[in-house]
């Protein structure tokens, strides 16, 4: 009898959102010639049979937010079902930025942030006292800059973030840091617990896009110490076949700043380096050897 397949889980692309993952193939080549027969799948496809996967690998599953309450309901359906990878538990944690707050609490270098509460609107006067000159403004469960707006103005700050809240999001208030458009904001891809590769994005509020790579980007020891340190202080991180670490550097003390620390299913940018796919594999492997 031949072995029951591994999901390589998407979604159907949007229309007005034409986001490509541009891991799919090389990811799904370096499964099977691991030997994981594999089968890719929508999430939100009503016909599949969950139950019949060994695991279910969620990948670019990137139309959740507006549908997050429709999609933690199948996650944990199909958490019931079978094995999800990352762990359901990591999966509720990491797709609401509060982690950040966690993960500063712990002493990790974050980029400042302001947070704005659902049900809480007086948070949103904290915003007079800021010296930021411009803002970035966000829900805390958000991808692909869905609804985030960067502006100088603080009144349109403070409404668009009531706005947020009061749609029942907490809301993400950040400085825009210069170095996200003049060295780049900068993704570490670790697989199976190493640095892999890395990085520089193109400045999607800037430029445009969504969070596409320009260009790869040299893993210096002090990059890999600040990833590998951020990944150190999540509790639910370990174990883990993937994970991305977003950084930016800090312009005053040439560290670097986490923006967001990606666990359930970021963009590895796999073509950008020759060994990653296969250390993508291993690392699934790996992974689903740990627990059967």
């Amino acid at each position: 009898m031949s072995a029951a397949p591994v999901a390589y889980v998407t979604y159907r692309l949007e229309p007005d959102r034409p986001d490509p993952d541009i891991d799919l193939d090389v990811a799904v080549g370096a499964l099977t010639a691991a030997g994981l027969p594999v089968e890719v799948v929508v999430w939100d496809d009503v016909d599949v049979d969950w139950a019949r996967f060994r695991a279910v690998l969620l990948r670019s599953v990137w139309d959740y937010v507006p549908r997050f309450a429709d999609f933690m309901t199948w996650a944990r359906r199909v958490d019931g079902l079978t094995r999800l990878m990352p762990p359901l538990a990591v999966v509720e944690r990491n797709t609401d930025k509060r982690y950040l707050q966690d993960l500063a609490d712990a002493g990790v270098p974050v980029v400042p942030t302001l947070w704005v509460e659902p049900g809480e609107p007086e948070d949103t006067d904290a915003l007079h006292g800021l010296a930021w000159s411009r803002l970035v403004v966000k829900p805390s469960v958000s991808s692909g800059s869905r609804d985030t707006i960067v502006t100088t103005d603080h009144d349109r700050a403070r409404a668009h973030a009531a706005v947020i809240a009061g749609g029942g999001r907490a809301a993400l208030v950040q400085p825009y840091l210069p170095a996200v458009d003049a060295e780049g904001e900068v993704s570490v891809v670790v697989l199976g617990g190493q640095v892999s590769h890395a990085v520089r994005k193109v400045p999607a509020l800037s430029v445009g896009g969504y969070g596409d790579a320009s260009d790869r980007f040299e893993v210096t020891a002090a990059l890999a110490e600040a990833a590998q340190a951020a990944l150190a202080a999540e509790p639910l991180a370990a174990g883990l076949p993937w994970a991305r670490v977003d950084l930016v550097p800090d312009a005053a003390t040439g560290s670097w700043l986490v923006m967001e620390l990606e666990l359930t299913e970021p963009l590895l940018f796999l073509s950008y380096a020759p060994e990653a796919a296969g250390r993508f594999a291993a690392a699934v492997v790996a992974a689903l050897d740990a627990t059967s």
